[in-house]
């Protein structure tokens, strides 16, 4: 599925040399997938912050809390053929809640390009922080947007 996905929308931006270790990075809290119609539909995962991760620092610097307070939301892909169903704000939905309970903030960093996951970010009330601009090899710059969960009331 995720080879599907990164054909049809170019997610992940880089292909990853080990697609398995690239879902399961040391940082992973926990991960979830949904199931349509008997068959895995999508995947989101809850990390703890590593160096490359913008939101963090930005949320922490905001909130003035330290970068441990915070949880990663990321590797969020839908299967194409699953698309529609609301999977992928369930799954959102479902990183929020652990890294609540784990009383965690949730922030997110998302290419600035994947105008689909930026309008879903959006319509379920995450807040840009900034976007910035990474170096993610000495030929490619990436522009990312940095999200912050909104915060309870």
């Amino acid at each position: 599925m995720l080879a599907e996905v990164h054909e049809r929308d170019g997610y992940p931006v880089n292909w990853p040399a080990a697609p398995d270790a690239w879902l399961t990075p040391p940082s992973l809290i926990a991960s979830w997938v949904a199931e349509l119609d008997g068959r895995v539909a999508g995947h989101v995962g809850l990390s703890r912050s590593e160096a490359g991760d913008a939101a963090p620092g930005l949320w922490a610097v905001r909130a003035g809390v330290s970068v441990d307070t915070t949880a990663v939301v990321n590797r969020l892909f839908v299967a194409p053929s699953a698309r529609g169903h609301g999977i992928g704000a369930l799954l959102v939905a479902q990183a929020v809640r652990e890294a609540q309970d784990r009383a965690l903030h949730p922030v997110l960093d998302v290419v600035a390009s994947d105008t689909a996951a930026v309008a879903l970010y959006e319509r379920l009330g995450w807040q840009m922080l900034a976007t910035v601009e990474q170096q993610w090899s000495p030929e490619q710059t990436i522009a990312v947007r940095c999200y912050a969960a909104a915060t309870r009331r």
